[in-house]
Parts: structure tokens; sequence; C-alpha cells
């Protein structure tokens, strides 16, 4: 049996989630998020919503996984957008004992829309969002390939979060503190760590454990990046309250991994 290595039959990137995936026991919070979103923003504000992750995928865990939602709006992003979608999460996460927290994105079509996004928040969009809201906006954008320009424009700025990774891990002097974090940071690496391998492999996949494993599989002269790489996967499944873990992610193998993004594939278009 083939790969499969989220193609479509045109050699594009196929949208890897849909709502007939969403598993029985997130129905419901995934239509409690739809009707909340339609009455807190309505239709002067929103363009649009979405799910993403792995609830969209069909792989989400009750009780460990969180929902994941982006928000596209028809202006510029305020406080009060921002204050509101912070209202909904909340009460999403208290509503709902399967979801470990809701998380929701905030955008501006135009931005979204935009040359500069195309590559980055437009890919995003298109290919990892599934539509919950609104008319899909992936219909004004392009089929996306697994290139050295997308691996670029979605992961070639890792270097930019550096410093506040630093000045975070040193303030996370609580277990729950670190946990929060290290799931973050890891999820990052290791979709970093895949974007780097992803045009040599010629495909695309959120999957963590598999990103990992691509990853090792286009480095075996460094095994030990490897399992570190590994280890980052696991960390963004079930994250970790080891300070050791935290430090190993943020002083060694990111730097180490902006450094090689950069050097493989160039840094991100500057944002304003």
């Amino acid at each position: 049996m083939s790969e499969d290595r989220g193609l479509a039959p045109d050699g594009t990137i196929r949208r890897e989630g849909s709502l007939d995936r969403v598993p029985a026991e997130f129905a419901a919070v995934v239509a409690a998020a739809r009707s909340r979103i339609a009455e807190v923003f309505g239709p002067d504000r929103l363009d649009s919503a979405y799910v993403y992750g792995s609830v969209p995928r069909g792989t989400a865990v009750p009780g460990v996984s969180d929902l994941d939602l982006q928000l596209v709006l028809r202006d510029a992003l305020t406080g009060r957008d921002r204050a509101d979608a912070d209202a909904v999460e909340a009460e999403l996460d208290a509503a709902y004992e399967e979801i470990d927290g809701a998380g929701i994105l905030l955008g501006g079509a135009a931005t979204l829309l935009s040359a500069l996004e195309r590559h980055d928040g437009g890919f995003f969009l298109a290919c990892l969002c599934t539509p919950l809201l609104g008319d899909d906006l992936a219909a004004q954008l392009p089929r996306y390939r697994p290139t050295s320009l997308l691996a670029r424009e979605t992961n070639g700025d890792l270097c930019l979060l550096l410093p506040r990774w630093h000045e975070r891990a040193a303030e996370a002097t609580t277990a729950a503190g670190r946990r929060a974090m290290s799931r973050g940071v890891a999820r990052r690496i290791v979709r970093t760590g895949f974007t780097l391998v992803m045009p040599r492999w010629g495909g695309w996949t959120s999957d963590l454990t598999e990103s990992a494993e691509l990853f090792a599989r286009y480095y075996p002269h460094l095994p030990e990046r490897a399992g570190q790489m590994r280890l980052a996967a696991r960390t963004g499944r079930a994250p970790s309250a080891d300070p050791a873990v935290l430090s190993m992610l943020v002083d060694d193998l990111a730097p180490w991994l902006a450094a090689e993004h950069v050097a493989v594939h160039g840094e991100k278009a500057p944002r304003p």
C-alpha cells in the first residue's frame, strides 16, 4: 500500500478535516461553538468561522484534546473582538468536559486573502481549517503544493519566537505553567521540523508522531536531534512539567531548528 501523503489526485494538498469526521463525543461542543459565535459576533462583524485541529480530523481524545477555532472578521480587529472571543473560549471550556480548553484565532478577511499571507494564513485557512459558518474563503485562494516557499512562509520565523520563549520559560515556575508552555512550544517545534523536510517528502501531515518520524527519516545523521523531535511530539500530545524537557525544547532544539530551517528554506517574508 502506498504512503498517504495528504495530496489530492492533482498533487495539491487536500483539506485535512471535515465536519463529517468530528467524533460523536465532540458534536455538542462544535454545535455550541457555532451557535455562540454566530450570536456573539453576528453577521455585521463575522465573515466566516472554521474549526481546525484534531476535532475535525477525527483524532480528538475526550478530556485531552482542545477545541481550536478560527474566526474571520469583516473589518480590522478591535479590542472588543478579542474580549468577545476570550469570553466564548471561557464559556465553552467551562461547559464541556470533553475539551481541555478552547482557543479562538482572529483574523481579518482582507489580511488572510492578501498576497503576503497567501502561503501562511491563506494556506492555513484553505487546507487546515474546516468551514463552520459563512462562505468558505478557500474558494478565493489557490491550491497549494508542498514546496520550499510554503515551508518558508508557514514556519520560517521560529527564530522570532525564541526571545519570548526564553522569557516565558524563566517565568514558568509552576508545574501547570510548564505543562502549558511545553505543549505549545513542542507542537510548534514539531511542525517546524516537519516543514523543514516537507518538500523532500512531497506531502502534508498535521500528525505530530508522523511529523517527527519524517524528520528523523531525512536527518539520520543526527540521531540526537531525531530523538529530541520524537520527545517533542510526545510532549505536544501529553505536556510535561519537567523543567529539563522545557529547557531542551527552548534552549537546545528550537535554536538549532530555527537556524536549520532558515538555512534550508530562507526567512519568512517580514510582516508589518
